[in-house]
């Protein structure tokens, strides 16, 4: 009977201890490593740019085509640009993210900061062949990215926005200049919502594409107040432009979506 009650003990321990284990690993720990390690990744990031550079020519072609829901009037005429995230979009990030895992930390904007000052991000996979094909066409490239303006010197108001431009121009991206590159609070109006700066890119040049990976990079008010269910229903609202004059990019790590979920998150797992 004693050994009986050691057997079980026993087990009962060693399933205590898987479960501690599974318990305790970081909620963001499989995303990350699906991002830095999966050639599934991979792959669909080069999809995307692929399928992106294959319909540069048709937009070009056509002076109707915008991909800018802000841009309205006369913009037939207007030279033609695209429009890109940045992070996750075109820069890889998912060595911040390592680097939280590892010291078990929460995200902190100072952190980021002091990521964004060493300029060591890669490219995304077909992002700089992407942005090649656009520039060798005489397309202007647009970078609206929610990396933040904060506060720098009286020579440097907006550090971020010149360690960003040497991060790409380091990796080879052309044409990479302080006025198409456009951060949040760089003015006081821009906020973490983009569409006030989409139209400040549309108000001069015809918007051919959107690339991003998250929704609001391509939609206003995604972000607070709307569930799940309301953004399908946009994302379904425009399925016409997707894979045509809008693209994204997968990133399970963070974004709005997760925002979206109310808590407890497991509340919108669904089985069968």
């Amino acid at each position: 009977m004693n050994g009986m009650k050691e057997t079980v003990l026993g087990i009962g321990l060693l399933f205590a201890i898987l479960f501690s284990s599974c318990a305790a690993q970081p909620p963001n720990l499989y995303s990350t490593l699906w991002v830095q390690t999966a050639a599934e990744y991979r792959a669909e990031a080069l999809e995307t740019y692929s399928a992106a550079a294959s319909r540069l020519d048709a937009a070009l072609a056509d002076p109707s085509w915008t991909a800018a829901l802000e841009q309205t009037g006369g913009y037939s005429g207007l030279p033609p640009a695209v429009i890109l995230d940045i992070d996750e979009t075109v820069l890889d990030n998912a060595p911040f993210q390592g680097r939280l895992l590892l010291d078990n930390a929460p995200f902190d904007p100072v952190r980021w900061d002091a990521w964004v000052a060493m300029e060591k991000a890669e490219a995304i996979p077909g992002a700089l062949a992407f942005v090649k094909a656009a520039i060798q066409r005489d397309i202007a490239v647009f970078y609206i990215t929610n990396r933040a303006c904060a506060v720098g010197d009286g020579n440097n108001p907006c550090p971020q926005e010149a360690q960003t431009i040497r991060n790409l121009r380091r990796l080879g991206f052309p044409d990479v200049s302080p006025d198409r590159m456009l951060l949040k609070r760089e003015k006081q109006e821009w906020g973490s919502e983009k569409e006030n700066r989409r139209a400040a890119a549309a108000a001069d040049h015809r918007i051919l594409m959107l690339i991003g990976d998250d929704l609001g990079d391509f939609l206003p008010g995604v972000k607070n107040g709307i569930g799940p269910d309301q953004r399908k229903d946009l994302v379904d609202r425009h399925r016409d432009r997707w894979g045509r004059m809008w693209f994204i990019l997968p990133n399970p790590i963070y974004g709005s979506w997760e925002r979206a979920l109310t808590e407890p998150k497991m509340g919108h797992v669904r089985g069968f």
